[in-house]
């Protein structure tokens, strides 16, 4: 290996004790793949499996944790006991490979698909349409705005679905509270005019996501018998106006920071983005937050970082700890081994119409990455 790139390479303790042999993390990304029953299929335990020997840490797809919140074809499940089996699936073959196991708890709230969940009803903290596409889905419906006794569901089934990793053999969860989804919309001006303990002022649109965050905590005291890495994905900012800044996401972090998390995930396109509005500042905005936070959470960057030399320029510039990794390892499953074992020249940076059972990439994923321009670089 390059004395270069040694920092990648160091240990990397979280405030809870739990030790990642690197500083590369496998970003979570849906595969699309699930059974029709929603449990995982041979194909994804194979594709985890297959990139889970250098990485740190691998963070799942997104597993939901009600009914009403799937949000992709083919995601698999974990809004109840009999997924459970199916869950200690993934955890086995991505501890098996060496890697911490993460799994990612999610609600698609209003980008719910409608026809994927019962009744093809969507719920959300208000009756507000989504004005943009997001992900791969145009979802042109307005949802409907859940009532007080239903918040308190979707905070237990959180804390329910944190429960089934721990027994599934998880070293923790993710919750995603970026992309647009319920955590999110809870938190947004956009989506959340609620006029309730749930929504209006900035304080009371925290209210949701720290709910969520100390529900999960209380589960893991009370069922997990060895440390347990509780993180929160977010999104710096909002394309919609009104829509979160990157002031209102100061105030997030701050009260993220307040209990004790074990890391904070950016959801960005491109690491080294600029604000579009709520700070004057003309620096990257994992720079400002690395900045805001200081030491008290662990950040965790990701966009558009393709090779070693990007990675190690990161985590030298922005100061965050670690990197998340997420189209380059599907490219080039060996990208960590490979550059630990100084043969960083043979990393795959393109994909051949004939690569998918080389890189063990399952069908819908596939078939998916070669019908959309411009999302991988196929050749």
């Amino acid at each position: 290996m390059k004395e270069t790139y040694k920092p990648l390479f160091e240990p990397f303790t979280f405030r809870n004790g739990v030790q990642l042999k690197n500083r590369i993390v496998m970003a979570p990304m849906t595969t699309f793949s699930a059974n029709p029953d929603d449990t995982v299929s041979d194909a994804e335990i194979d594709y985890y499996a297959a990139r889970s020997n250098g990485p740190g840490m691998v963070i799942t797809a997104c597993a939901y944790v009600q009914a009403n919140g799937k949000g992709f074809e083919g995601q698999f499940a974990a809004d109840r006991d009999t997924m459970i089996p199916s869950l200690r699936r993934v955890a086995s073959s991505i501890k098996d490979k060496g890697a911490k196991a993460v799994l990612q708890l999610y609600h698609g709230g209003r980008l719910a698909v409608p026809h994927l969940i019962p009744n093809g009803e969507t719920v959300s903290a208000s009756s507000v349409a989504p004005l943009l596409d997001r992900g791969f889905y145009s979802i042109d419906q307005t949802p409907r705005s859940v009532s007080d006794g239903e918040i308190i569901e979707l905070i237990q089934a959180y804390g329910q679905a944190t429960h089934r990793a721990i027994k599934a053999g998880f070293d923790g969860v993710e919750l995603h509270g970026a992309s647009g989804y319920l955590i999110q919309q809870f938190f947004s001006p956009h989506s959340n005019t609620r006029t309730d303990r749930w929504g209006g002022s900035l304080e009371r649109r925290l209210t949701f996501p720290l709910a969520v965050v100390e529900e999960v905590k209380r589960v893991i005291a009370v069922h997990a018998n060895q440390p347990f890495i509780l993180g929160y994905r977010l999104s710096p900012e909002e394309p919609e106006t009104p829509g979160i800044t990157m002031k209102e996401t100061f105030a997030l972090l701050d009260a993220l920071a307040g209990v004790e998390l074990d890391y904070i995930h950016m959801a960005l396109n491109d690491f080294w983005s600029k604000p579009r509005r709520g700070v004057e500042s003309i620096r990257s905005r994992v720079e400002l937050i690395q900045e805001h936070l200081g030491n008290r959470v662990p950040i965790i960057g990701v966009g558009s970082i393709h090779t070693p030399d990007q990675a190690t320029e990161a985590i030298k510039k922005s100061g965050i700890p670690l990197i998340a990794l997420g189209r380059e390892l599907i490219v080039e499953p060996d990208w960590v081994a490979k550059v630990q074992e100084g043969k960083e020249d043979t990393i795959r940076t393109t994909l051949q119409p004939n690569d998918q059972a080389v890189l063990t990439i399952p069908d819908p994923l596939w078939e998916l990455i070669l019908s959309v321009p411009g999302w991988f670089p196929v050749e």
